[in-house]
């Protein structure tokens, strides 16, 4: 099959994705001559927030095809060794052949019987002719096994192209994601940039408060809930009980245990890696992204989660919020392109985007989306 080809992704700017981000922002000023509006803070936040999550899609969709090449190059290799050997299966056999068949001219060039009448021992002649059509049988039996071996050939070097074309065709969509990740976060740093440092302050002191806020709101709706579930419980058991009882004081729920074992072991990876930066499509040591950092810590403690958070959102058992214990995936957004890992107390260790370090973080600041317990 020859030397393997190594992919390289191909180079294909976005540049309809830079005019459009451009297209409905702030206006800068440009160091001409001609006075032009101040950017507008909310408008560059909010295109910058929208270029962060655009970004971190795509950084998903980048990983789940780094998987997937990663995958079909080691298909690729093992169906050329398939193929190698097969070929070497049928070089053996194309000289057996021609073995026999260089016998079969040498002894086949007469009618048997003038051979067997000029013959000078005729009882020779006769065992010869024995060894001949012995000859011709094995000629037929190698005939069989090379028609079948090179049946397997060709089915081998047919999987083999489409594997590698697969292969191909991946490694482009690979090379367009990375240039998607890598336009969009251009993108988000130029805004930054056409601010003054007064402004970008503003951004990250505003950013902080919608966090505070967002949590805020969030341990309310949550003391709410627990509330109204107390609630009906206290009813239900008040209903169950005889006339004659006396109702049982209220008690507290209990707080959750502590992590312990598996759970403890990733809990303790998670906060070790606090004030890493985030690396897009990096799973550490040094940075992370947001799956990166969930396959880390769940590897610390023996168990492989897929690479990619929509895939880690399909394995193990699906938690409702009330029963989150340290330890568990929590997913967010409509199409779950971010993840973290649940540390107790309403709140997440996680990997949030390029310029970000790995934080705490309430659970409820993002659009939250379900629990996963591996």
């Amino acid at each position: 099959m020859g030397k393997r080809r190594k992919l390289s992704p191909p180079s294909r700017a976005r540049l309809a994705v830079l005019t459009t981000a451009m297209a409905g922002g702030a206006v800068f000023a440009s160091g001409t001559a001609h006075a032009e509006p101040a950017p507008n803070l909310a408008s560059v936040k909010e295109q910058v927030d929208r270029l962060n999550e655009e970004a971190e899609q795509a950084t998903e969709r980048y990983n789940g095809f780094q998987e997937r090449q990663q995958k079909l190059q080691g298909e690729a290799n093992r169906i050329q060794e398939k193929v190698a050997r097969g070929q070497e299966a049928m070089n053996e056999l194309r000289t057996q052949l021609g073995v026999v068949a260089a016998e079969q001219y040498r002894n086949n060039g007469m009618d048997p019987g003038i051979q067997l009448m000029l013959d000078s021992d005729p009882a020779a002649y006769l065992g010869r002719a024995s060894v001949q059509n012995q000859v011709a049988g094995s000629e037929t039996n190698l005939l069989k096994q090379a028609q079948g071996e090179q049946r397997k050939l060709d089915q081998e070097r047919a999987e083999a192209t489409a594997t590698l074309a697969e292969l191909d065709a991946v490694g482009a969509s690979l090379g367009a994601q990375k240039n998607e990740v890598q336009a969009k976060l251009a993108q988000a740093q130029t805004l930054l940039n056409r601010l003054s440092a007064d402004e970008r302050a503003k951004i990250n002191a505003q950013e902080s408060a919608d966090k505070a806020k967002a949590a805020a709101q969030q341990a309310a709706a949550a003391e709410r809930a627990k509330a109204a579930a107390k609630e009906a419980a206290d009813k239900a058991k008040a209903a169950a009980q005889p006339a004659s009882s006396a109702p049982a004081a209220n008690t507290p729920a209990p707080a959750p245990a502590a992590a312990g074992g598996r759970a403890a072991t990733i809990v303790q990876f998670a906060y070790a890696q606090l004030g890493k930066p985030y690396g897009w499509s990096k799973t550490g040591p040094n940075s992370f992204d947001c799956s990166g950092l969930t396959g880390a810590a769940y590897r610390a403690a023996d168990i492989k989660l897929p690479r990619i958070s929509q895939d880690q959102w399909k394995v193990g058992t699906r938690i409702a919020r009330g029963d989150l214990q340290p330890g568990d995936l929590v997913f967010f957004y409509d199409d779950l392109h971010h993840v973290g890992i649940y540390i107790g107390d309403g709140k997440m260790i996680h990997a949030p985007r390029t310029g970000k370090n790995i934080e705490v973080l309430p659970i409820g600041v993002m659009p939250y989306m379900g629990a996963v317990r591996p």
